[in-house]
């Protein structure tokens, strides 16, 4: 009997405690994007337009240029990061996470000993991918400039079958060390090891579309951009 009076209120306090990290690492969630304006974030590669309508980012393909990227001006390790996104299903896109461009051309060595050379003013990086096409690997992991898809979804018909075309679409992105996960719409997608590159900017992308008219001036667009930065 006394061992109950003992164990519950300790369990109440456990419970409490818990809720009480929960609701912490809720309000600490930030926005990345003020709703109003570009103010934080740099354009880098490409010649895309980017603009905002209604507290919503929005990408526009023009011909001929790269892939571009909307960059923070800030860098980031180790985070929690929300973002919704809705594209065109013509287009390809992505969220760049621990990206970086630098003015002179870099060299990386992989767990192989291979060396991955990028050249100047290339954004390079983790991207989650976002794939309206029939592939459907959104929320796979594709290395931007280095080596190529890092994270795919062959394995993943549950994460392939998440995506919303023509719909708001959500991403929940973790990055802890080493280790980076993905979510679509709450659906678990990419689970991937990697130590290249500890930190960098995160980035919208807009991929570029070459001469191809019909994918010319196609949109896609951002909103509720938020992160949490973990210290531990």
């Amino acid at each position: 009997m006394n061992r109950h009076w003992i164990t519950l209120p300790c369990v109440t306090l456990l419970l409490l405690a818990a809720g009480t990290v929960v609701a912490e690492n809720e309000e600490k969630f930030v926005p990345l994007f003020n709703g109003e304006n570009l103010d934080g974030w740099v354009q880098n590669g490409g010649e895309a337009e980017y603009t905002v309508e209604d507290g919503v980012i929005i990408g526009t393909s023009v011909p001929k240029t790269p892939n571009s990227f909307l960059c923070t001006e800030k860098k980031y390790g180790d985070f929690i990061l929300e973002v919704e996104y809705m594209v065109d299903p013509l287009l390809n896109s992505g969220i760049q996470i621990r990206s970086n461009v630098y003015d002179e051309p870099k060299t990386y060595k992989t767990s192989e000993g291979k060396e991955v050379k990028v050249g100047a003013g290339r954004v390079h990086g983790y991207q989650v991918e976002i794939d309206p096409s029939d592939r459907a690997w959104s929320g796979g992991i594709y290395d931007e400039g280095r080596r190529g898809w890092l994270f795919d979804l062959k394995n993943k018909p549950e994460a392939q079958k998440a995506f919303k075309q023509n719909e708001w679409n959500k991403y929940r992105i973790e990055c802890r060390g080493n280790s980076i996960k993905t979510w679509i719409n709450g659906v678990p997608a990419a689970d991937l090891t990697d130590d290249m590159t500890a930190e960098g900017f995160i980035a919208l992308q807009v991929h570029g579309v070459g001469g191809d008219e019909k994918k010319v001036g196609k949109q896609i667009k951002w909103r509720n951009v938020n992160i949490i930065e973990l210290n531990d």
